[in-house]
């Protein structure tokens, strides 16, 4: 494999802001921050040794309300989970998460119903869910321009650590 391509953007989390469009990673898959190239113009370096490759984020200098604009615009399906729906949930580090057989649940946690929609499309273990009645496009638009919480701020992962996404993709994913 020499190039993956990816969906992250900036925004979504502070190890992005220092990813490039092309990013480079070592023959074991890890990226390593300090050793970013530059992207000047727009001219990227895929100058690899063998066993490295490079991760292509094309919209990583998209923002959340940029990609909604984007699929509006393009009369584009979203997944259903971005829209809100009545849901088991669980309150779990501050988050709403929807309850279900992948999450063990601790005997004091007792799910409860609530509206709400996912604003990423993550891994349950890590991507919290927000209170919310938007159902469509335009409603989740209006939503996320008059939000003050960023999309990362409902995320699970971000409160275990602040670095939890950054010491990932140091040991290789993403």
């Amino acid at each position: 494999m020499d190039c993956a391509i990816g969906g992250g953007r900036r925004d979504e989390e502070k190890a992005r802001a220092k990813q490039r469009v092309f990013s480079h990673r070592d023959e074991f898959g890890q990226w390593d921050p300090k050793n970013q190239r530059p992207e000047l113009w727009n001219i990227y370096n895929g100058r690899k040794r063998p066993g490295e490759h490079f991760r292509a984020f094309h919209i990583s200098n998209w923002t959340e309300m940029d990609v909604w604009q984007y699929i509006m615009l393009e009369k584009t399906r979203s997944p259903t989970s971005t829209s809100a729906m009545s849901a088991k949930c669980l309150n779990v580090t501050e988050c709403y998460t929807q309850n279900s057989s992948f999450m063990r649940l601790k005997p004091e946690e007792k799910p409860f119903k609530k509206r709400i929609r996912f604003r990423t499309i993550g891994d349950m273990s890590c991507t919290g869910a927000v209170d919310s009645p938007a159902s469509t496009l335009e409603e989740i638009i209006e939503e996320v321009a008059s939000t003050r919480t960023t999309e990362r701020g409902t995320r699970m992962d971000d409160k275990r650590s602040e670095a939890a996404m950054e010491d990932r993709k140091k040991e290789g994913y993403f």
